[in-house]
Order: C-alpha cells, then sequence, then structure tokens
C-alpha cells in the first residue's frame, strides 16, 4: 500500500508517494539518492543512519517514511549551502576525526541537532550527546575535539 506525504527535504518542498512500510532511511536512499545516512545495524544501535527531522537527531532506519508526513527533513546532504560546508564537517575533517567514512555523516548529524539544542555544551555533554553514535576506527577522542572546535570558533 502506497501513501502520499510532503515533506520539506534539505529545504525544498517534496510530495512523494512512498509504501507504508518503507522506512525513512530507504526512502531517502533509493527514492531520493541521497546515501550519506548509512545503514549499519538496522535496529538503531550504531547512528550510521542519523538524521534530522523536526530539529531532532533521529535514527531512520527505525522511522517509517510516512512519519515524515508534515516534517522537516535534514541529511547531511543539506547541512552544505551553496557550496560551502557547515562548520561541524569542516571540523571534521579539519582535526581529522575521520577515517573510513562509515559513522560520519550520523555523527555529523547528531552533533548538529545537539548544537542546535545546546550551542555550548561541556565536554561530558558532547561524549553523552553521541553516545548513540558508534565509530569503530577513530575512537572518539578527534570527535569530540571536532565538536570542542566548532563550540569555541562559534564562542570567539
Amino acid at each position: 500500500m502506497k501513501k502520499w506525504i510532503q515533506f520539506t527535504l534539505n529545504g525544498e518542498d517534496v510530495e512523494h508517494e512512498v509504501d507504508v512500510h518503507k522506512t525513512l532511511l530507504k526512502m531517502i536512499r533509493e527514492d531520493f539518492d541521497l546515501t550519506g545516512a548509512k545503514e549499519g545495524c538496522g535496529a538503531g544501535e550504531c547512528g550510521a543512519c542519523t538524521v534530522i527531522m523536526d530539529g531532532k537527531a533521529l535514527n531512520a532506519c527505525l522511522v517509517f517514511a510516512v512519519e515524515a508526513d508534515g516534517c522537516d527533513l535534514l541529511t547531511i546532504e543539506g547541512l552544505a549551502v551553496g557550496g560551502v560546508l557547515d562548520p561541524l564537517q569542516v571540523s571534521f575533517i579539519e582535526n581529522a576525526a575521520l577515517q573510513c567514512g562509515y559513522c560520519t555523516p550520523g555523527m555529523i548529524m547528531t552533533a548538529k541537532a545537539l548544537l542546535n539544542d545546546n550551542p555550548n555544551p561541556t565536554t561530558d555533554e558532547i561524549k553523552e550527546g553521541i553516545s548513540g553514535n558508534l565509530c569503530r576506527c577513530t575512537g572518539y577522542k578527534k570527535i569530540v575535539e571536532a565538536i570542542e572546535f566548532v563550540v569555541k570558533d562559534q564562542n570567539a
């Protein structure tokens, strides 16, 4: 069974027909070719599929696409504006907070939602904020430092 939904995707109004059993992750990857969000575990445990919906970070593998109806959806592809990377994206690059890149989009989206809610988090709040995102390559030191760099830069 399919249903028409309307939502905003990375700043653009969208009307789309989607199977009611399709996950949000599969819709954005398969129907819109936005492949930044990855399917890691498919059970909401790794955070690789994190997107921001109505200002809140969520695991897109756990949400049905029809739940996006009427919502504002932001993916990693929507962070760069006019070809200019978001400060978090720049900081992850400049602070070597990525290696294989598989977890990076979800980690950045989680950090973005965290900073939107709390523009001046402590180190412990950053660690808690990204605790639902797994990284198997870098550990978390560089990731936390990259987020702290953005916080310091915004407060300078």
